[in-house]
């Protein structure tokens, strides 16, 4: 039988709270038929199109190696494949040392019109303008070497082992690797393929201290600034700021002006996570906000994704890192925002006594309407007589015993957990790689679509104005259309 009124409405209140803000408004105005993102789409014919501004395409992991060593073939190409079913049909590739940008200029070749490339020294890659740096700066990005080396750093702070300031910085070797650095982009810009699109990715990063000094990334930034403003003509910039806004924003000034009224082709500060005030500030600069899986982390993350105006929006997987994980405060923006119908209306019949039958979810109408004009009546007349042999309680139920508990499901064969959002391909662990299926941990540039739905839902807008602004924006910048 159906359940108690009083223990239908705890169970409506229990699921009107548990609906996301976006949903609610648009249930008590009375539309429940809202898509799974939770906005509107005003062309349901739109295709979306993105431009993934920031993937790490040169990182060995999209080769199959791991800290050196092979777990699954190269399946670049499948990855490349899987963006563009998704309607990401452009990638720029990052360039944060010396080898990964060769490595990414040979991508741009290898995939023309697709992939393209910035060129410049991550902060966290900087420790070659370091003196104890003892190997060639075109050999590898750290100092312990080897190929285990040439990932990409991942975006986590430790700041336990903090690089300390102090050793100072090389000269002469920092004149040789700008010298070196400034041939690089020359000799790249000079190819037919124009694929090289922008300076970068280099910029300040206090969070990552153990990877390079602070004294050291502010001379890297401060030098590769120097060359970007000399260029004939200026590219784009791709920079890189966590935790370093004010001295970030000093040395782009002393570069470029107080206004960065010489900077010719503006630029975009990728991966932001920083506060309101300072990407305001980054705004009124004329710079622009790239938006990733960092951004969504917490709900003041959020709070400053809501803000970002959509005409200095640009979006990014920054893969094989970044990705949104259900822990982010964004990830409930890919949630479906509705409980699903009962498939049929089944007749009423009578349980045994003592048994509940579940009760079927509440509807989108109850929802809009309240739960203040429900119809609420007693399970127990109290001006009824108490049956024979039974002391009256006025409005209680006669206490029950608990129904039967149904059997424990084995624990040997357990069945699989259905993912909250679904994959739209299959999802392995690398040691059991299989072509066409994306590597559990292993971020890519498909999943853009994600970022662009949950900017979406955190700003109230559908996701074709998202995707339609920062493909206009990444167009006007760095020019890949």
């Amino acid at each position: 039988m159906r359940l108690s009124p009083p223990s239908r409405v705890s169970l409506i209140l229990r699921q009107f709270q548990s609906y996301p803000k976006h949903y609610l408004t648009k249930a008590m105005s009375g539309s429940t038929q809202t898509p799974a993102n939770g906005v509107s789409t005003p062309n349901s014919d739109y295709k979306p199109r993105y431009i993934d501004i920031g993937i790490n395409l040169a990182d060995p992991i999209f080769r199959g190696r791991y800290h050196g060593k092979s777990r699954h073939p190269d399946d670049l190409k499948g990855v490349i494949k899987r963006a563009e079913e998704v309607g990401c049909t452009k990638l720029i590739v990052t360039g944060s040392s010396f080898k990964s940008t060769r490595d990414a200029l040979k991508l741009t070749q290898e995939f023309p019109g697709t992939v393209y490339s910035t060129a410049g020294i991550h902060p966290c890659s900087s420790s070659i303008f370091s003196p104890s740096h003892h190997k060639h700066h075109d050999e590898s990005q750290s100092e312990d070497g080897g190929e285990a080396d040439q990932h990409t750093p991942a975006c986590g702070p430790d700041p336990t082992k903090p690089i300390l300031d102090g050793e100072g910085v090389d000269h002469v070797r920092s004149d040789t690797i700008i010298s070196d650095l400034e041939k690089l982009i020359n000799d790249a810009r000079s190819d037919s393929s124009k694929g090289l699109v922008a300076f970068g990715e280099f910029g300040l990063d206090y969070d990552r201290l153990h990877y390079c000094s602070k004294e050291v990334q502010l001379h890297s930034f401060a030098v590769q600034l120097k060359l970007a403003a000399s260029l004939k003509p200026q590219l784009p910039l791709f920079l890189h700021s966590r935790a370093a806004h004010q001295d970030f924003v000093r040395l782009l000034k002393e570069a470029f002006g107080e206004k960065l009224e010489r900077l010719e082709k503006g630029g975009v500060v990728h991966s932001f996570t920083g506060t309101v005030e300072e990407m305001r500030e980054l705004m009124d600069l004329g710079l622009y906000i790239g938006i990733n899986g960092c951004s969504f982390k917490t709900a003041e993350n959020c709070a400053v994704v809501k803000e970002v105006d959509l005409t200095k929006l640009m979006i990014e997987t920054d893969g094989p890192w970044c990705e949104v994980r259900p822990t982010h405060e964004g990830w409930k923006y890919l949630l479906p925002p509705y409980v699903t119908p009962k498939p049929a209306a089944e007749p009423v019949s009578e349980a045994p006594s003592g048994v509940s039958t579940p009760a079927e979810p509440a509807s989108a109408s109850e929802i809009a309407a309240g739960v203040s004009t429900l119809s609420i009546s007693s399970s127990v007349d109290p001006s009824a007589p108490a049956p024979e042999g039974q002391a009256h309680t006025t409005g209680r139920r006669p206490k029950q015993k608990k129904p039967p508990q149904p059997p424990q499901p084995s624990k040997k064969n357990p069945k699989k957990k259905e993912p909250e959002v679904p994959e739209r391909f299959k999802v392995v662990k690398k040691e059991k790689w299989e072509e066409g299926a994306m590597v559990k941990g292993r971020n890519e540039p498909c999943t853009i679509e994600r970022i662009a739905r949950i900017v979406a839902g955190i700003k109230g807008v559908s996701e074709e104005e998202v995707c339609e602004a920062a493909w206009a924006n990444t167009v006007k910048v760095f020019g890949v259309e």
